[in-house]
């Protein structure tokens, strides 16, 4: 993965959708605030409404427009009569229609924030809030050391968020190991330092930081200027025109800002600490690896691991013997990674530790068709081409085979694996009109990468970051081949030998030193990657001018290369295999920010059967529910008591996780808590031969024989039949009472 953007939340993105024009189904004010048109923030949101809201917003926005430039146009207006000496008499009939329209302006700016407001400005943070006291209530996940007050980015799973971890991780292997006959390993956290010296995380990891200058407080530099310049333009609704430019040109280039760059920026929009307004220090780097020492002499540094993926590239040899010495094969891993963040923040979103499941992907590089894309091929949803973006255009549902056809996505292994994660998020309950791909921009990605796309889900914090996918060429194994001299090849034998022209680029190591010293090696990095016909450029070059002027992409800068400190040839030769460094196809799952897109895309709150109080609800899958049913007796007598244990029984040999309630309890509240959890169905027992089983969302009862409902439930948990199956199977229940709980018997006969 491209580590410094491996799981930041995209700062394209927010720019990329300020800049649009005018809005569209999927690009409105909605999507500029970063909060949806869907009704997931608010239960009682109407779309058409806020449809006709958005109108009435874009409405109040031009004739703000129109009244300022007719406020500044009389201004002027004003400043000629006085320059020309006009009578007072015309000055001041000037001045009051200067004034009148300043009032106008006044008056609109403050209708604008108004109905924006009302349009759902606190909806997000509301809906947020909302979720987050649900899930550390019910004890999804609190703060990690919570009794010593916590320590920012470090978080546990309570029982109800392991359950749906280990469901979803569960899920992840049956989709991706097991369908696609995956090498699965286990490697340590701890990593040997010259192994992420190899990987360019020791020298590379590393985010730009700023400290208060008088309590010593960190934050990250990019995310204080992304903050002030998005909190303007969200905010600010009377923004000059030529501000708001100004603004989304600087988060749509954020990246692109060197250490100074950023600093200069901080000062000229007077950017102080956040929480006590104190001056900032100049930027400076700051590795996000924890570092550790391996054994006790403190001989041997080592980091925890800021991915999984290094434990596979270095156990390629043993992998691809083991695979029969075959390409194309994957390996995958889940496992801890850390990060060291700066100023973790945003909940499960920016942790300090978490867990990553990773797939390498080895491929010939001169061949990455994939057998099984026509699987995919037809699949149609968002995408986000750089194209779009860099011309500001909202994203759209774009065929997944036309998007490889097109050569939007560079090929058919990677466009696979982005079917693939399409189909496990929307299989998770990720909703499908809230999930997108974006392409990595080209300052995004790494010199060595082919293409690189990210599965961005939408939240209340906008859009999230939760899977790259990226082709990462041959760079990962090439690395560790040269750091350890261990050669991390593949070969494929010839039926007969073949005559072929090979590439030779030989850079001079002692020439390239002594000019460009401790860039040597950027510099020899950079000439050895080179595709064909850009050596054969460079070639050219150097034999008509003696020298070529060679852009360095580790160094951000062109040099001057001269004719003495590279050779470029074609040789031919015969060959009876061939022996090649595999590329890599790199899907990386960041597992917590999948599970909190999913508690946020699950809830929703609805009224209590007396309507006195609104109830919380997770409409978590079968596949991902932390507990997949309920056995509750209706009221505490033994005969239904043990009629409950029998079903418990039933359901634990059946393997399905239940839990089982025998307090006093009314029916409903104990429903209530239920539905909290995100349980999709109740089994409630009131006779000694048959029972009621409940569906969450919908709340329909059907009954349900005691020798039946394990199955029952089973079959519908495992995928094998929906609720509408068992709907057409077993007569439909109803219930009355002030807590949805009496039931009162059938209202049809079993067909």
């Amino acid at each position: 993965m491209n580590f410094p953007f491996r799981f930041s939340i995209s700062l394209f993105q927010t720019a990329s959708r300020l800049f649009a024009p005018n809005p569209s189904t999927h690009f409105s004010i909605a999507h500029a605030c970063n909060f949806t048109t869907k009704p997931y923030f608010s239960t009682s949101t109407n779309p058409s409404r806020i449809a006709m809201a958005e109108t009435s917003i874009d409405s109040l926005k031009g004739t703000l427009a129109q009244k300022r430039a007719s406020a500044e146009a009389q201004g002027q207006a004003v400043r000629a009569l006085k320059a020309s000496g006009a009578s007072p008499s015309e000055v001041e009939s000037a001045v009051n229609s200067l004034k009148a329209l300043k009032v106008e302006v006044e008056a609109l700016s403050k209708e604008l924030n108004s109905r924006v407001s009302e349009n759902g400005g606190g909806n997000r943070d509301d809906f947020r809030q909302g979720v987050v006291n649900a899930l550390e209530r019910r004890l999804f996940y609190i703060p990690s050391f919570k009794i010593y007050r916590g320590v920012a980015g470090l978080y546990d799973y309570g029982p109800p968020g392991c359950a749906v971890k280990s469901n979803v991780l569960a899920f992840w292997r049956e989709h991706f190991v097991l369908e696609e006959n995956m090498l699965e390993v286990d490697c340590p956290c701890v990593t040997p330092e010259v192994v992420l010296k190899a990987s360019g995380h020791v020298d590379k990891f590393t985010d730009l930081m700023v400290k208060d200058e008088k309590t010593g407080t960190c934050y990250r530099a990019d995310h204080l200027l992304k903050d002030f310049c998005k909190d303007k333009l969200e905010k600010d609704l009377t923004l000059p025109e030529e501000k708001a430019m100004e603004y989304k040109r600087v988060m749509a280039t954020l990246d692109d800002l060197s250490g100074k760059e950023l600093g200069s920026k901080l000062k000229e929009y007077g950017i102080v600490a956040p929480d006590t307004k104190n001056p900032l220090s100049d930027p400076y780097p700051f590795n996000l690896m924890f570092a550790t020492s391996i054994g006790p002499s403190g001989l041997s540094p080592g980091y925890m691991r800021p991915e999984t993926a290094q434990g596979i590239f270095v156990n390629f040899k043993d992998l691809y013997y083991y695979n029969g010495n075959k390409l194309p094969f994957a390996a995958a891993q889940i496992g801890q990674a850390f990060r060291n963040e700066i100023s973790p923040r945003q909940g499960l979103l920016r942790v300090r530790e978490f867990t990553l499941a990773e797939i390498e992907h080895f491929v010939d590089p001169d061949d990455k068709s994939h057998p099984k894309f026509k699987d995919v091929s037809n699949l149609e949803f968002f995408m986000y081409p750089r194209d779009e973006q860099k011309e500001a255009k909202p994203f759209k549902k774009l065929q997944l085979g036309d998007a490889v056809k097109k050569g939007n996505i560079n090929n058919e292994t990677l466009g696979y694996f982005i079917g693939r994660t399409y189909l496990f998020l929307t299989s998770l309950g990720i909703d499908k009109e809230r999930l997108r791909f974006r392409q990595h921009m080209a300052n995004e990605m790494a010199h060595y990468a082919a293409d690189c796309w990210d599965a961005e889900i939408e939240s209340s914090y906008g859009w999230i970051e939760c899977v790259g996918i990226a082709d990462r060429s041959a760079y990962d194994l090439r690395a560790h081949t040269e750091k350890s001299g261990v050669q991390l090849v593949a070969q494929e034998k010839f039926a007969e030998p073949r005559e072929v022209e090979k590439l030779v680029i030989t850079p001079s190591k002692k020439e390239v030193g002594l000019v460009f010293k401790g860039n040597q090696k950027k510099v020899i990095e950079a000439l050895e990657a080179m595709k064909e016909a850009k050596a054969m450029e460079v070639r050219a070059n150097l034999e008509a001018k003696g020298e070529v002027e060679f852009f360095v992409c580790t160094l951000g800068q062109s040099v001057t290369l001269t004719k003495n400190m590279v050779s470029i040839s074609k040789e031919k030769k015969k060959e009876h295999q061939k022996v090649f460094i595999p590329s890599v196809i790199e899907p990386s799952f960041g597992i917590g920010r999948i599970i909190y897109c999913l508690f946020e895309h699950s809830f929703y709150t609805r009224p209590s059967k007396a309507g006195d109080e609104q109830c919380n609800v997770f409409r978590f899958p079968p596949l991902v529910a932390p507990i997949k049913c309920t056995v509750f007796p209706l009221i505490q007598k033994s005969e239904y008591e043990e009629v409950a244990k029998l079903i418990s029984k039933a359901l634990t040999r059946a393997r399905i996780s239940h839990k089982i309630d025998i307090t006093g309890t009314s029916i409903g509240k104990r429903y209530a808590r239920t539905d909290e959890l995100g349980v999709p169905f109740a089994i409630t027992v009131d006779s000694s031969n048959s029972v009621t089983v409940r569906e969450r969302d919908s709340k329909d009862q059907v009954r349900v024989s005691v020798d039946e409902v394990a199955s029952v439930v089973k079959d519908v948990t495992d995928g094998d039949s929906t609720w509408t199956d068992i709907l057409s199977r077993y007569p439909l229940h109803s219930s009355y009472s002030s807590d949805e709980g009496v039931l009162i018997g059938d209202i049809h006969s079993k067909s």
